[in-house]
């Protein structure tokens, strides 16, 4: 089931202007990207039949990037601010620095630290770097039998789209390279709808454009961050009607922050990020200690799934967020 979306002529007029983002230098690195082929979809048999999950069968992770913590209250993001009432979060955590969008979603995604997965860049250079090589959570998922899935907002993902570690993937290709949020939620909740993957990935692109653009805490960038929260709220819609109230677990968290109109270094407007735990196994209206790091995102889906991380990840499990102990 869908809820109301934007008006017609405020969706047309939003992806006119994510097409022209390019065009006013907002990636975050230096030089072209070069475009290449899509990711194709990856059906791996596997040798466990509908494994069961240590918390829950059914994890979805939602990145938000360039989501400042304090955005959250101050412009009225309501589906996170009720996510954070009814569930455990912390609006202290930290990311990795450079606090840039693709070193920091490998981080995110693999448990490890910059210095353990090498991703220094923040382009699609799939030509001169290929895949990442440090295994990511949808490795460790798959090799337990878990179905999983991801869709991405940025073509530089691609490098995080492993062949063989995802049954299905979705990577925006060419001109502009990015994805608007309504669009990668509606083909998102099409997959969530007909095959209820047991890890999802969802990332959602708009305060990180708006940010760039024309600044971050700016009106544009207030509007970015609730468009956010209206399409994540209707993720979490349909994941009630297929998984059922209550019946799997969610992390939302970001990638960095901002500061006028960039991130990437260690001024905590940059390196400051949200991180939030909601479904079932979590604590209700819980604050969480200072001290959970982009790489805990990896290591507590994992757990939550009773799949071991993969070695090098430096990644703990956020035990504080959950009911269910995490071992020692």
């Amino acid at each position: 089931m869908r809820v109301a979306r934007l008006p017609a002529f405020r969706r047309g007029y939003w992806r006119v202007w994510l097409a022209l983002v390019p065009l006013a230098a907002l990636s975050t690195t230096a030089g072209p990207s070069v475009a290449s082929a899509p990711v194709p979809a990856v059906l791996t048999p596997v040798d466990v039949v509908n494994p069961r999950g240590h918390v829950t069968d059914h994890v979805i992770v939602i990145s938000i990037d360039g989501l400042r913590p304090d955005a959250i209250e101050r412009f009225g993001a309501a589906t996170l601010q009720r996510l954070m009432r009814h569930g455990s979060y912390s609006l202290a955590a930290t990311t990795i620095v450079p606090s840039r969008t693709l070193p920091s979603h490998t981080s995110m995604l693999t448990g490890a630290d910059l210095e353990q997965h090498g991703v220094t860049w923040n382009s699609e250079e799939m030509e001169v770097h290929g895949h990442v090589a440090t295994p990511t959570i949808f490795a460790a998922a798959k090799q337990a039998g878990f179905h999983t899935a991801a869709f991405f907002s940025k073509e530089k993902f691609e490098h995080l789209a492993v062949p063989g570690t995802l049954d299905h993937v979705d990577v925006p290709n060419g001109w502009p390279g990015k994805r608007s949020a309504d669009h990668t939620i509606d083909i998102a909740e099409h997959y969530l709808e007909t095959h209820q993957p047991n890890l999802l990935f969802v990332h959602l692109g708009e305060p990180d454009f708006a940010g760039h653009f024309v600044g971050w805490m700016t009106p544009p960038y207030a509007w970015a961050v609730r468009e956010a929260d209206d399409e994540l709220a209707e993720l979490l819609q349909t994941a009630d009607s297929v998984f059922g109230s209550g019946n799997y677990t969610v992390i939302v968290t970001s990638d960095h922050g901002g500061h006028g109109r960039d991130h990437g270094s260690a001024d905590p407007r940059d390196v400051t990020i949200p991180w939030i735990a909601w479904g079932k196994g979590v604590v209700p209206g819980k604050v969480l200690d200072p001290g959970i790091r982009t790489m805990d995102t990896a290591a507590t889906t994992l757990w939550l799934l009773g799949v071991a991380l993969p070695d090098g990840s430096v990644g703990k499990p956020v035990a504080a967020a959950f009911e269910v102990p995490v071992p020692n």
